[in-house]
């Protein structure tokens, strides 16, 4: 159980990063960008304990697809980007796929 904590804590920082990537003004302004470079570094951390138990390509899909959908949602809610139907259909099909792996596969069971 402890593997989708560390996945779960991996996306999380991963999130926080990307969003800090913009408030860095390319590596520009301080805090943004230590928040950048700890929030990789968190990321890739708590991954890389979570390859421990999941396999590899299960793991990462979860962790991109679901950080896909959340950094979309923070640019739309946060930084006023826009989506478009085809956008928010796409990721509709992104989190079906995280859906289907997590309840249908069982590459994630050990």
């Amino acid at each position: 159980m402890k593997n989708w904590l560390f996945l779960s804590i991996a996306i999380i920082a991963e999130v926080i990063a990307t969003s800090s990537l913009k408030s860095s003004e390319g590596f520009t302004k301080v805090l943004p960008s230590v928040m950048v470079v700890i929030g990789y570094g968190v990321a890739f951390y708590f991954l890389s304990l979570t390859l421990k138990t999941i396999p590899v390509g299960i793991a990462y899909a979860i962790w991109s697809g679901s950080g896909i959908v959340l950094i979309s949602l923070i640019g739309w809610l946060a930084l006023g980007q826009k989506l478009d139907m085809a956008s928010v259909f796409g990721m509709g099909l992104i989190v079906a796929g995280v859906v289907v792996i997590n309840v249908f596969s069982n590459a994630t069971a050990h």
